[in-house]
C-alpha cells in the first residue's frame, strides 16, 4: 500500500482569534531580531502553518494569514512534531558582482522537526520571513507527488503579478510579462511567476524563492475560494517532472511533451528550496533586499575567480546588424564584427557577442561555425584589441555538446556564452542550468542566460553565471504594437504595452531576485505619441536620459550596448558617458521612489558616485538628498531631459562642474524629468 504524507505549516488566523476573544500570540513565535516583524507557528492537528505579522494580535498588521504549507512525499509515515528554541545567527556576506560587495545580516531560527525526517527550518529577519523543508534518515530514493504552499491575505490586497504569456502551455515561456495591478480578488487563473508583490497598506509581501536546485520552481495560481467565489491569497503550483520531449525545428530547442505524475525524485537527504516573505515598509527598501542572495548556497567555484570579468558588450541583435556608412555588406560575417570590435575596443568595451546565426541553428550543432565567419582569426583579431567574444547558443543544444563546446571554445579563447530558449522550470529544466554552470566554470567561462526565470540564487552558487534576463526588456519595444483603448470616456491610441511604466515598475519586484538583462542603450528615442515598432531600426520608450539611466539604475554585471555602432558614433557625448560607467559597484542606494511612479538610484564604486533617476509617461520634478556624499571635492557630469524632450524624446544637455561637499551644494537638489524622462549623473572624487 502507497502511503502519502503530507508535511503542512498551519496557523490560528486573527479572525478565529479574534471569534475566541483571544488576544495572546500563538505558540511557539519567532521573532526577528529587532523585534518587529513575528511568525507564529502551530502544530494543531498533525499539521503546520505560519502566520506573520506585526504588533499584538488580532490588533496587529497581518501579512500572512494561516499559511499552510506540505510536502507531500510518497511512502512518508504520520507526523509527530516538535518544535526546537528560536536561536540568533548573525552572518557576514562578501558578494563580488552583487548590490552590495560587502554586508552583514541577521536572523532568528527555528527547526520544527518530524519524528519520519521531514522537517521544515523556518528563519525570521528584520525583512522578511523564509522556509524551507529538509530531510533526514531518508537514504532510499524517494518521489514527491507535490509541494503546497499558500500565500493568504486577511484583505482583498492589491497584487503585482507576472503573468505567463503562453495561453497553450503556460509553464513554457521565457518569463517575460509586465505586471497585471488589481486585487487579489480578480486573480486571473493563468500560472503567474514570481517575484510577484502584495500591497498590504502598512508594508508591500515580495513573493520570492531561492536555492532552487534539482527542485522545479514554483508558480502561482489563485488561492481557495471563499463560499461567495472570492480570493485572497494565491498557491503555489510546479511543472510535473518530464517524460518525454520533442525538438522545435527552428533552432532544436526542447520541449517538454508528456509528464510523469510527480514533480520532482531524487535519494537520500537534501534541502529544498527556500520560500520567501520580503517584508518592506518603504517603496524604496524593495530593490535593496537582499534575501534572495543571502538564501542560496554559497558559491562553488574554489580558487581564483579573477577570470570572471563583467563588463559592457557592443552587441549585434536588438539593433539586427544595422551598420551604416560602411563599405561592407552588414551581416552575420568578418567584416561586421571586426567593425564591433573595433567600435569596442575605441571605447573599452570588454565584450561582444554573436547572436544567433554564427552556427546554424536548425542543425543543433554549435560546434560548426556558418562559412562566413572564421572564428579563430576574429578572436585573435580580439585579444589584439583587447575585446572578448561570447556565443550564443541554446540551452539544450550547449548541454547536448557540453564537454565537447567547453574545451573547444575554452581553448580558442572564446570568455562564454549567452544561453537562450529554456522556457521550462521542471526539475530537468532547473538541473540543466546548473549543470552547465558548473561545467563552463571548470573551463573559466562566463554565462548571460536568456528565455528563463529569474536567478534564484544561483548567481551567487555560481558566480560564472553575470547576468539573467527574465524581464520584460527593451527587445520587447521591437514588437510593441500601438492599440486604441478608451481612457476617461475618451478613445486614445498608444503603444499596447508601457515601457516607462514597466522600467519604473520592475526594479522594485524583479530587482529582488537578483541581475536582469535589459539590454538597454537605445539612441532612436520616441514619445508616447511617435513610438512605433520597428525592426531594423527599433525605437525606444521615453527620452535618451531614461536610457542613459538604465545603465546605473539596472543591477546588470553583463551589460548590452544594444543600438548599433553607427548610430553610436553620431553620438560621441552619450556614448562615451555611458561606456564610461562601471558595470559593478561597492554600494547601492534607492535615495527615493515609489513603485510604479519613479526611481532614483546611487551607487558607488571606490570614492566614486553615480546617480540616475527615471520616471513613468508623468513628467516630474524630484529633490534629491545629497546628504549621502562623504566630504571632499567632485566633479559632476550629468545629463538631464531637455526643455523639448516632450515632443523631441531626444532632446538632452548635458553639465561638467566642480564642487565641494559641504560648501558648494545645497543638501537638497531639485531635477527635473520630462514625460517618460530621467536624468543620469556621474561624480568623480577629485
Amino acid at each position: 500500500m502507497r502511503h502519502v504524507f503530507s508535511t503542512i505549516m498551519s496557523m490560528t488566523i486573527a479572525l478565529a482569534m479574534q471569534a475566541q476573544g483571544n488576544s495572546e500570540m500563538p505558540k511557539p513565535t519567532l521573532t526577528s531580531p529587532n523585534g518587529v516583524l513575528k511568525v507564529a507557528i502551530d502544530t494543531k492537528n498533525e499539521q503546520l502553518s505560519y502566520t506573520v505579522f506585526e504588533g499584538t494580535l488580532p490588533d496587529g498588521n497581518i501579512y500572512a494569514a494561516n499559511n499552510e504549507i506540505a510536502l507531500n512525499v510518497e511512502g512518508i509515515g504520520k507526523n509527530k512534531y516538535s518544535v526546537s528554541s528560536p536561536k540568533l545567527v548573525k552572518e557576514h556576506f562578501d558578494a563580488p558582482n552583487y548590490k552590495l560587495t560587502t554586508f552583514d545580516s541577521e536572523y532568528n531560527q527555528v527547526i520544527v522537526k518530524n519524528k519520519n525526517g521531514i522537517n521544515v527550518e523556518f528563519r525570521a529577519y528584520n525583512n522578511g520571513v523564509a522556509y524551507r523543508f529538509f530531510t533526514t534518515s531518508t537514504k532510499k530514493e524517494w518521489k514527491i507527488l507535490n509541494e503546497v504552499a499558500e500565500f493568504n491575505f486577511s484583505e482583498d490586497r492589491t497584487a503585482y503579478i507576472p503573468y505567463s504569456t503562453n495561453p497553450n502551455k503556460p509553464k513554457a515561456m521565457a518569463f517575460q510579462a509586465t505586471y497585471d495591478v488589481a486585487p487579489l480578488s480578480s486573480t486571473k487563473d493563468i500560472e503567474a511567476f514570481l517575484p510577484a508583490t502584495i500591497d498590504c497598506g502598512k508594508a508591500k509581501v515580495t513573493i520570492l524563492e531561492t536555492d532552487v536546485e534539482n527542485y522545479p520552481g514554483m508558480f502561482l495560481l489563485p488561492g481557495e475560494q471563499t463560499k461567495e467565489g472570492k480570493t485572497s491569497g494565491l498557491r503555489a503550483d510546479f511543472a510535473k517532472y518530464p517524460k518525454t520531449f520533442d525538438f522545435y525545428a527552428w533552432r532544436k530547442q526542447k520541449y517538454v511533451i508528456y509528464t510523469e505524475e510527480f514533480i520532482a525524485k531524487g535519494q537520500g537527504n537534501r534541502t529544498f528550496p527556500w520560500r520567501i516573505l520580503a517584508i518592506t515598509h518603504e517603496d524604496k527598501e524593495m530593490p535593496m533586499n537582499t534575501l534572495a542572495y543571502e538564501l542560496a548556497a554559497p558559491s562553488r567555484i574554489k580558487g581564483d575567480t579573477s577570470w570572471i570579468k563583467p563588463g559592457k558588450v557592443a552587441w549585434d541583435w536588438w539593433n539586427d546588424w544595422g551598420l551604416s556608412g560602411v563599405n561592407f555588406k552588414a551581416g552575420i560575417n568578418q567584416e561586421t564584427y571586426k567593425y564591433y570590435i573595433d567600435f569596442a575596443a575605441k571605447n573599452n568595451l570588454e565584450y561582444i557577442i554573436l547572436d544567433e546565426g554564427w552556427y546554424d541553428p536548425k542543425s543543433g550543432d554549435m560546434l560548426t561555425v556558418i562559412p562566413d565567419l572564421n572564428l579563430p582569426a576574429l578572436v585573435e583579431y580580439g585579444k589584439q584589441k583587447n575585446v572578448g567574444i561570447i556565443l550564443w547558443t541554446v540551452f539544450n543544444v550547449l548541454d547536448n555538446q557540453l564537454n565537447e563546446a567547453c574545451e573547444k571554445y575554452a581553448s580558442m579563447g572564446i570568455k562564454g556564452f549567452k544561453v537562450d530558449f529554456l522556457d521550462r522550470y521542471d526539475q530537468e529544466g532547473v538541473e540543466m542550468i546548473y549543470r552547465i554552470a558548473e561545467r563552463c566554470a571548470q573551463s573559466q567561462l562566463i554565462l548571460d542566460y536568456h528565455g528563463i526565470f529569474s536567478p534564484q540564487g544561483i548567481n551567487r552558487t555560481y558566480p560564472n553565471v553575470i547576468n539573467f534576463e527574465a524581464v520584460f526588456g527593451m527587445e520587447e519595444v521591437k514588437w510593441t504594437q500601438r492599440a486604441k483603448v478608451r481612457k476617461n470616456g475618451a478613445v486614445v491610441d498608444e503603444p499596447e504595452k508601457d515601457m516607462p511604466l514597466y522600467d519604473v515598475t520592475f526594479p522594485f519586484i524583479r530587482g529582488m531576485a537578483g541581475y536582469v538583462d535589459f539590454t538597454p542603450g537605445g539612441f532612436r528615442n520616441a514619445t508616447k505619441a511617435d513610438y512605433q515598432p520597428i525592426n531594423n531600426n527599433p525605437m525606444t520608450m521615453g527620452t535618451r536620459c531614461h536610457q542613459l539611466a538604465h545603465y546605473i539604475i539596472h543591477e546588470s554585471p553583463l551589460t548590452m550596448l544594444a543600438d548599433n555602432p553607427t548610430t553610436y558614433e553620431k553620438e560621441p557625448e552619450c556614448t562615451s558617458f555611458i561606456a564610461s560607467l562601471p558595470t559593478v559597484y561597492d554600494e547601492m542606494k534607492v535615495l527615493d521612489g515609489k513603485m510604479g511612479e519613479y526611481i532614483i538610484t546611487a551607487r558607488r564604486h571606490g570614492e566614486n558616485w553615480y546617480v540616475a533617476g527615471e520616471t513613468n509617461w508623468n513628467a516630474r520634478e524630484v529633490e534629491i538628498d545629497a546628504s549621502f556624499l562623504p566630504k571632499g571635492t567632485y566633479e559632476l557630469t550629468a545629463y538631464f531631459d531637455g526643455i523639448n524632450a516632450e515632443k523631441n524624446a531626444s532632446d538632452y544637455y548635458s553639465i561638467t562642474q566642480t564642487f565641494t561637499i559641504p560648501y558648494t551644494i545645497h543638501e537638497k537638489v531639485k531635477v527635473k524629468m520630462a514625460s517618460g524622462g530621467g536624468f543620469a549623473a556621474k561624480l568623480i572624487k577629485k
